[in-house]
């Protein structure tokens, strides 16, 4: 399973990181992928100042809600695809 952590710290708050786990949500609804991916909140992931931070693959990203869609096709659906390889 491919766990998503997403950021919800104070600066990822006013960044959008709400909306960044709703985009999140549903990306996985709409490709019924919900038993391989895991969205999860944390507090902080040390990247403060390029929030919203999300860690993937023990690897932290910058999202915005504008690149949270493409950011999902792009990363998550790749790491999905690796696990199966």
């Amino acid at each position: 399973m491919t766990e998503l952590k997403i950021c919800v710290g104070s600066a990822c708050h006013l960044k959008g990181s709400t909306e960044v786990i709703d985009i999140f949500k549903n990306c996985v609804e709409k490709r019924k992928i919900s038993d391989k991916v895991e969205i999860t909140g944390a507090f902080c992931l040390g990247h403060c100042t390029e929030a919203v931070s999300v860690c993937l693959d023990d690897k932290i990203y910058s999202v915005t809600p504008e690149s949270a869609e493409e950011f999902f096709d792009t990363h998550v659906m790749t790491s999905l695809c690796e696990e199966f390889i």
